[in-house]
Parts: structure tokens; sequence; C-alpha cells
């Protein structure tokens, strides 16, 4: 697994291709990928009716990597975070980028018109061979470490205390097998979740810190 920052990408090579599971704009469900991207955006990038999918589209072709798995994010990608969790012989590896400016409260829903997409972008590496099923759990472990993380840095909103963002992708990668289970009771389940954890409470103090020395979304 190999982490390159070239401005505006960020590249998580993972060495060989490997079955991912996300919702990313470009290539979205099951998919078999070596790649997972960041792109860094601004607002005025994507205006109001912008193809932001056809624009991603030809920036990937560009750049020749079309079959890549790729997130956007207005948060600065200097701020990336990784962390690692070993246990039992499993290992999982997560790469996040953490941003709140349009943060959320699970079940309410701000006006964010007018704030940058600062969202969380969260990648999730095992090494353990995966069915399919073990995937979508995994997206639930990771959805819970995640929420687990925002929510423990206490950033409240008018709706409440925040538990994600109104953009977050997350992207599931491991080797094709056969492994059918990774719930929270299981080594990859316990592993992923730490990682995660770990990856995203890092970005979100972070952010937060930043929050406090300049008020402002």
């Amino acid at each position: 697994m190999r982490i390159t920052l070239d401005h505006p990408w960020l590249t998580l090579d993972l060495g060989a291709p490997q079955r991912i599971l996300s919702w990313s704009l470009n290539r979205p469900g099951f998919v078999d990928a070596q790649q997972i991207l960041w792109r860094e955006v601004r607002n005025a990038d994507l205006p109001q009716d912008f193809d932001v999918a056809g624009w991603l589209c030809r920036e990937l072709a560009a750049r020749g990597a079309s079959e890549a798995v790729t997130m956007l994010t207005s948060r600065d990608l200097d701020a990336y975070e990784v962390a690692q969790a070993t246990l039992d012989g499993v290992t999982a590896h997560c790469v996040a980028t953490v941003g709140l400016s349009n943060a959320e409260r699970i079940g309410t829903r701000l006006d964010r018109s007018g704030h940058d997409w600062g969202t969380i972008n969260i990648a999730l590496c095992v090494d353990q061979p995966l069915a399919d099923a073990a995937r979508v759990e995994l997206v639930s472990i990771a959805a819970q470490a995640r929420t687990v993380a925002v929510a423990g840095i206490g950033h409240d909103l008018p709706t409440g205390r925040a538990t994600g963002t109104g953009t977050d992708c997350i992207a599931i990668a491991a080797p094709a097998g056969a492994l059918a289970f990774a719930g929270m009771h299981t080594p990859v389940g316990e592993a992923a979740g730490r990682a995660v954890h770990s990856a995203v409470q890092a970005g979100a103090r972070i952010w937060m810190d930043r929050v406090r020395r300049k008020p402002g979304p």
C-alpha cells in the first residue's frame, strides 16, 4: 500500500487490483480497482448545474486513472490521516480526510448552501480475502466508527451534536475471497473499527482545533 500526495490529488495505491465497495461518484458499488483517489475541490470549482460527474471523469482520464475509485472533498489534502490496527493476524489500514464544514446530525438537515464541502472520506483496507457480504458488513463497521469519533469531539450544531457530514463517502477494499462475516465479534471487524475510529478521531480533532482558532464554517 502506497500513499502519494500530488495536489489536488491524493492517491492510495493498493499494490494490486482489489475488490472495492463504495458509493463514490465515478465507480459506485462493487468494482475491481488498484487505486483509491481523493480530488480536492472548492465550491467555486463546482457551480450550480455543473456536470460534476462528467468533469471528474475527464479529469481522471487526463490523469490516466479512469479505473480508480475517486472521492471529492474541499478539505485540505495535507490533513489526511492514516491509522493501522492488527488483531489476531488481521491488519486493517484506514486513510481518511476529515472536514466538518457541512456537518449534520443524523435524522436532521441544515441549509448548507454556500459552505465548502469539507466531507469525511474514508478508505478502509483489510488484508483478509472477503466475500461481498463481509464488505457490506464493514461499511456498517466503518460508519459506526466514524460516527463515534465525530460525536466524541463535540461539534454541536443547531440540530444537535454532529454525527457525520452530508457528503461522507466510505470505500472498503480487500482481496476477493470467502470470508463471509466481518462484524464486531470478529478480528477483521475489530481491527477495521479501531483503524477507522483512530483516523477519523485524529482528523476531526485537527479540524476542531482550526475552527477554535479561527471561528467560521
